[in-house]
């Protein structure tokens, strides 16, 4: 018989078998069944080795075996059967559970495809060489239940036709819910626990990372849309986006006839993670057709159910080190480690399986016709000696579900053992019992094995299942170590269900920091997102945060706008304290007002003093001295009113503030009417009648000011009870400030009272200007005239300035405003009359304004 080892490309890490059908002798051993005595015997079909063409241009189900065949054998299936013999040799030897009972075992290779798969469940049932329907050989050991897996088209096959015999199957690949769900198949049992949280899972690890560009690789059958419909719904609700999807064709052989030209383009996408859901097998297409690009800086995402001698077998070097690998949490099982270093071809010479390793990776010799070894051994020789790339010591999650069936199924038996017992009535009859009478025990089993981890085969009462998380550690080349990095308790409070070491993390070749996946780069804090059209949601453009609103994280969808009792800061990144401000005394601008103030109260007495002084002579006297004494003493307060603005205002100053400002100009500009009509009557009536005579003499002008600030009394009266004013904030004036001003309360009787004092000096203007051109020395119609022009320009400039103003600037107007209209009438009245009198005195006489009547009349007759 020819007999050669071949190296597949790359990196060869697991041994390949190539031989031809003329010399069938090995060939036939290597379809692989071993058998374990027992009374009670357990069934497992585990795929041990695949079958594919080594020409890769043929399509390998249309081959027969006159061609020269690879041999792939799957070393993660093969720790699933000796967890098996493990899980059987503990229960052998446990005096307390199945005693006087003996469990045995059969390992069958499955087939590819349905008919090889069922035949060789046909041969098994019958216990013949070659498989007859509703045929049982007589034989000593009694069958209880068959193991199936890991993928579900090979429990599917089976479960087909053992559940017409209603024969107890447990699956120990991923648990499936829609099969569980829809009752397919009665007889079956999945021990794998629920993966119904895996999509929370993997979700929160994204937003753990702030991955929020993924794309997803997914088996194209009902497992892979639930989960693509579970991760969709977690994504959304999460704001993670999908770059994008891939639907990935459950067909062991597609990688032989499909172009995936346009498929592997998708993996220059801009996103750095991508999950990949599925099992080894169904996705290998995927794994042949990117082999050749070297995607070192890719974070993948994977599901437990990967063999990772696969991406030693078809990846570059260590493009899926640093890979993240959800994994079922489950408890270590103590000795098995031991166990498989003790399992060698010597302890178990009917294990093919062990000598064709030896023979590969020990440099034994080897006996090809019987596929046994020989000699020439490497000493002390186990399989802990392979690289962990090749064979894992760990306990894949696959034989923890083989071991805690095989658990199930004793306990099961030991219970119906017992139930057998209470109502046996020969002792020592052996228990007999057909498999189907196991489900009863089967369907309440509630156990826990002996590494403290619960078994439950009712899928209804089935947990959801805690995961490890792994990363994989695959340099140098060929370490092919999982590392446990964290956990995911899916039933741990809300911020406590993830738990990662993040120092202990290995990430893609050439990567030192945690890898970004985004689709845009995130907003830096004074931005926010604007999403584009069209786009994703996790694509965006940033644009900075208007005016007085922050965005202080990154990748903000919208700016928070700052309390009033804030500003933003120039970034836009943080609100701070807005300072409380006023016109304060020690202010630039308070200073100024003061000073301006203080000098023209103290100029206003210096003039009436002079008028007190000279009080006596013609001119003082014109126009009615005891008017401009009021007039005097009227802007002397009415310089001083600017004190009720400055300072910290309260509710006193408040109310004072406009009303005394009212009534001071009220006074003023009465008094300034008072001596404009006191001209006019002197100088317009030439013969005065009784009527006319009694108003010079009873001095009718006088009533004029208490008239009229009565009724500014009765204006601020009204004010005062409908709406007075009050101390209020001003936060939007000044970015930094919060400025403590006087509101005016009603703005209309603030109004009301500048109309009125309007009214007043437009009155006087009027008067003055009919009387500006009388004859007389000392005539004051026309600086009357003049001042009210001055005043009334002031006040109507004052208005908009006034509404167009805001803060602090508002109040120094309005003080601004007083102070100008004050000066117009006490420069503008007073100015000619105290240079007279102090620089002109000759003027200032009797004898002078004769000279200038006599003058004047002597004109008037020529």
């Amino acid at each position: 018989m020819l007999f050669s080892w071949m190296f597949i490309p790359f990196f060869f890490q697991v041994p390949i078998l190539m031989c031809s059908y003329s010399s069938n002798e090995c060939l036939v051993r290597i379809n692989y069944s071993l058998y374990g005595k027992g009374n009670i015997v357990i069934a497992g079909f585990f795929p041990a080795f695949a079958v594919y063409p080594l020409d890769k241009t043929t399509d390998w189900r249309m081959i027969t075996f006159t061609q020269d065949i690879m041999v792939e054998f799957k070393l993660k299936n093969y720790q699933c059967i000796l967890a098996m013999k493990f899980a059987i040799e503990e229960i052998n030897s446990n005096p307390y559970l199945l005693p006087n009972t003996s469990l045995g075992f059969e390992v069958h290779n499955v087939p590819y495809g349905q008919k090889n798969t069922l035949a060789s469940v046909f041969c098994s049932l019958s216990g013949l060489s070659h498989g007859i329907p509703n045929y049982r050989y007589k034989t000593e050991r009694n069958s209880a239940a068959v193991l199936t897996g890991p993928s579900w088209a090979i429990s599917e096959y089976i479960g087909t036709l053992l559940d017409l015999y209603k024969f107890p199957q447990f699956t120990f690949g991923p648990f499936d819910t829609i099969l569980s769900e829809q009752r397919q198949f009665a007889s079956l049992y999945q021990v794998a626990p629920k993966d119904t949280s895996l999509a929370v899972g993997i979700v929160s690890l994204m937003l753990h990372f702030h991955w929020i560009w993924v794309g997803l690789f997914i088996i194209d059958d009902h497992r892979g849309a639930q989960t693509l419909s579970d991760l969709r719904s977690q994504m959304d609700k999460n704001g993670v986006c999908i770059a994008f999807v891939e639907m990935i064709l459950v067909s062991r052989g597609s990688f032989l006839a499909k172009s995936w030209k346009n498929k592997v383009q998708i993996l220059d996408s801009s996103a750095n993670v991508i999950v990949i859901y599925g099992d080894s097998d169904s996705l290998l297409s995927l794994i042949v057709n990117i082999k050749q690009k070297l995607l070192t800086w890719k974070v993948w995402v994977l599901n437990s159910h990967w063999d990772n001698s696969k991406f030693d077998e078809y990846f570059m070097l260590d493009s899926l080190h640093g890979a993240l690998i959800f994994s079922h949490h489950n408890k270590e099982i103590i000795h098995f480690t031991d166990f498989i270093q003790t399992v060698n071809p010597s302890k178990y010479p009917e294990d093919i399986y062990l000598h064709l390793l030896w023979h590969k990776f020990f440099n034994c010799s080897f006996l090809r016709k019987d596929c046994k070894l020989m000699d020439n051994c490497l000493p002390n020789a186990s399989l802990g000696f392979l690289p962990g790339n090749i064979f894992d010591m760990a306990m894949s999650e696959e034989s923890h579900n083989v071991y805690n069936a095989v658990y199930a199924v004793a306990h099961s038996l030991h219970e119906m053992t017992l139930n057998q017992v209470q109502f046996q009535t020969q002792e020592g009859k052996e228990m007999v019992f057909s498999p189907w009478q196991l489900h009863h025990f089967l369907k309440n089993a509630e156990l826990i094995n002996p590494a403290g981890d619960p078994v439950v085969l009712d899928w209804k009462r089935k947990s959801h299942a805690e995961y490890d998380i792994l990363n994989f550690w695959n340099f140098p080349k060929g370490l092919g170590l999982n590392v446990k990095v964290g956990t995911f308790f899916p039933n741990a409070p809300e911020g406590q269900k993830l738990s990662l070491s993040n120092h202990m993390i290995q990430w893609a070749t050439g990567l030192t920091e945690i890898p970004q996946s985004l689709c845009s780069e995130r907003c830096h804090p004074g931005f926010r997102k604007s999403h584009q059209e069209g786009k994703a949601a996790c694509c965006f453009d940033c644009t900075p945060c208007p005016e007085n609103e922050i965005s202080n994280e990154t990748s903000m969808d919208q700016c928070v706008t700052c309390p009033e009792t804030h500003y933003a800061n120039t970034e836009k990144s943080h609100c701070l304290q807005k300072t409380v401000t006023f016109l304060a005394y020690d202010d630039p601008l308070g200073k100024l007002l003061t000073f301006i103030s203080l000098s023209f109260s103290s100029l206003t007495t210096v003039v009436l003093g002079v008028f007190l002084k000279h009080r006596d002579t013609p001119i003082v006297k014109a126009n009615n001295r005891a008017l401009s004494y009021i007039l005097l003493i009227t802007l002397t307060l009415c310089f001083l009113c600017p004190f009720l603005f400055i300072g910290h205002p309260s509710t006193t100053t408040c109310i004072l503030q406009q009303n005394i400002f009212g009534l001071l100009f009220s006074v003023a500009l009465s008094a300034v009417l008072a001596k404009t009509i006191t001209v006019v009557i002197a100088f317009k009536i030439t013969a005065p009648g009784r009527a006319r005579r009694w108003m010079l003499v009873s001095r009718a002008p006088n009533f004029i000011i208490p008239i009229s600030t009565t009724i500014q009394v009765v204006l601020s009266g009204i004010w005062l009870a409908t709406s007075p004013p009050f101390v209020d904030k001003d936060a939007h004036s000044e970015q930094k400030h919060i400025i403590i001003i006087c509101n005016k309360g009603s703005a209309i009787a603030f109004h009301c009272i500048l109309g009125y004092l309007g009214t007043l000096a437009l009155g006087s203007y009027l008067t003055a200007f009919l009387s500006r051109n009388l004859p007389d020395t000392f005539n004051e119609a026309k600086v009357l005239a003049f001042s009210m022009l001055v005043f009334c320009s002031v006040w109507i400039t004052f208005l908009p300035v006034y509404h167009s103003t805001k803060g602090k600037v508002t109040v120094a107007m309005e003080i601004f405003s007083i102070l100008a209209s004050s000066t117009s009438l006490l420069g503008i009245i007073f100015a000619p009359k105290c240079y007279i009198i102090l620089l002109r005195p000759e003027r200032n006489s009797l004898y002078h304004i004769r000279d200038r009547t006599y003058a004047r009349m002597k004109n008037l007759k020529t």
